[in-house]
């Protein structure tokens, strides 16, 4: 397989159109550049450039390697991105913003296995409501966020990370304290009901 700036060469070819930009773009002289490209051709058995005056394309293997060089260099990327975190997670810190349920009966248990897990990792918790926790993630005030609920604002990435079971409480003396079968949801709908949000 190709070393990984051979890849990056080529990917930069790609976007420039030219091999001696992005020999330059590299920090490369334009002869390495060209060396490497013709090694990686040897090596792969295919001819991946075309060069004339006129500057560089890649040939029809070449855009198909290219396309899976570009996979390999972001998965390296992302590898290199995740060993950085770990070196500097001693200083790591995560602002959570949770709406007041969560907050309170939730979140307590999270934290304390995560400082099991991450000691070093300094936790922040702003608790509102759900369109609180929205806007904090949306504004970059948070970097992670918990709220009930089906709908997420555009921008934002969601995992269902459990389910409530949501129960209807009356006072003794109302109708519906007697009842023996379930309610309907048109009925429950229909019937003003004590909301801690919209």
């Amino acid at each position: 397989m190709p070393d990984l700036g051979a890849l990056q060469l080529l990917l930069a070819v790609a976007r420039l159109g030219s091999l001696g930009r992005a020999a330059r773009e590299l920090g490369i002289t334009q002869p390495a550049a060209s060396s490497r490209v013709r090694a990686m051709e040897r090596q792969l058995g295919v001819a991946l450039v075309d060069r004339s005056p006129r500057g560089s394309r890649l040939t029809d293997a070449g855009a198909l390697v290219t396309d899976w060089a570009g996979r390999i260099v972001e998965a390296a990327e992302a590898f290199d991105a995740g060993a950085q975190a770990l070196r500097v997670r001693r200083d790591s810190r995560l602002r959570v913003a949770a709406s007041m349920t969560i907050a309170e009966y939730l979140l307590p248990g999270w934290l304390i296995a995560l400082r099991t897990q991450r000691p070093d990792t300094a936790v922040s918790l702003l608790a509102g409501n759900s369109a609180a926790v929205a806007s904090r993630l949306l504004a970059g005030e948070a970097d992670l966020g918990f709220v009930e609920g089906l709908t997420v604002p555009g921008g934002l990435d969601e995992v269902v990370i459990a389910h409530d079971r949501l129960v209807v409480v009356t006072a003794p003396g109302h109708p519906w304290a007697r009842r023996r079968k379930p309610l309907g949801a048109a009925e429950l709908a229909a019937t003003p009901l004590i909301l801690r949000e919209e």
